[in-house]
């Protein structure tokens, strides 16, 4: 039988979607094949790829194994390393932090860098060296702390994923844990004299926030991070040092994903004071806020 040109045109493209063609056959019907193919050569053993087991293991720090995202870019990826044995945050919350530094820095937003809850300094380590990296050392960066480790905290406190209080963690806990996060100052300035930026730019704020804040704190500030972890302390910190941040600055807030008392005092300030802002999710807890004008 001899097929019309349109029918055949509609044969053939339906066959080419699955990876067959039409031909001739005896020269008047046509018939569908599978197209031909081609067996792999074989390969030298020498030539192929390292098992995995050759491969570096990677860099141990409190926050787990160091593995880098795919864009990572070379200065982050360094600074996220110097920083890496100091930190309990994760390599997106660092690079995170990182850009937001940059952004602060090309933009001219005004003000300096505070942090509330430093631990062993590995994030205003970031910060420091990322400043460095820009040549901007114009800004001060205040590290806020108890220096002692984790406070007692409300019975609003509770660890988001499976409701544990936070009263009952550090009590199971030991003294040494990531829970109650117990750095001294002579570690945290330790930690910071490992970048050349200049000392009389650090402010060390022993205490907790809730006495040490608004008496020893900047009058304008760039980059907010909040890292205390209970309702309390937060709630403190966003009622004083929010009203103080630039237009345009950037807040990070890093317990927002893991512990209910951040996220409720967060919730509460931003219902509060009317902010209409986006939480750009960094990963599972971190969470970032661009002031509005």
């Amino acid at each position: 039988m001899i097929l019309p040109k349109p029918l055949k045109r509609a044969l053939r493209g339906a066959a080419h979607r699955f990876g067959y063609d039409v031909v001739p056959l005896n020269g008047a019907n046509t018939a569908v094949t599978p197209p031909a193919t081609v067996e792999p050569e074989p390969q030298d053993a020498d030539s192929s790829p390292p098992a995995d087991a050759d491969a570096p293991a990677p860099i141990q720090g409190p926050a787990g194994p160091l593995v880098f995202p795919p864009d990572i870019d070379e200065a982050t990826q360094a600074t996220v390393e110097a920083v890496w044995p100091y930190t309990m945050t994760s390599v997106h919350r660092v690079m995170a932090l990182c850009d937001a530094v940059r952004y602060i820095s090309r933009n001219a937003i005004p003000g300096d860098v505070v942090e509330c809850g430093v631990w062993r300094g590995g994030s205003m380590l970031a910060v420091a060296r990322t400043l460095l990296e820009l040549t901007d050392m114009s800004r001060d960066l205040w590290l806020y702390d108890t220096f002692q480790g984790m406070p007692e905290p409300a019975s609003v406190d509770r660890r988001i994923y499976d409701r544990a209080s936070a009263a009952e963690v550090l009590q199971n806990s030991d003294r040494d844990s990531n829970y109650w996060a117990v750095s001294t100052l002579d570690e945290v300035k330790a930690t910071m004299r490992q970048c050349a930026y200049p000392e009389e730019r650090l402010h060390f704020v022993a205490g907790m926030v809730e006495e040490t804040i608004p008496t020893n704190d900047p009058t304008r500030i760039a980059l907010l991070r909040l890292d205390t972890d209970w309702y309390e302390s937060t709630r403190h910190e966003l009622r004083h040092l929010v009203p103080r941040m630039s237009p345009g600055g950037v807040m990070i807030i890093d317990d927002y994903g893991d512990w209910a008392g951040a996220r409720l005092a967060v919730d509460e300030y931003l219902r509060e004071q009317d902010l209409h802002v986006f939480l750009h999710r960094i990963d599972h807890t971190g969470r970032l806020i661009i002031m509005p004008a």
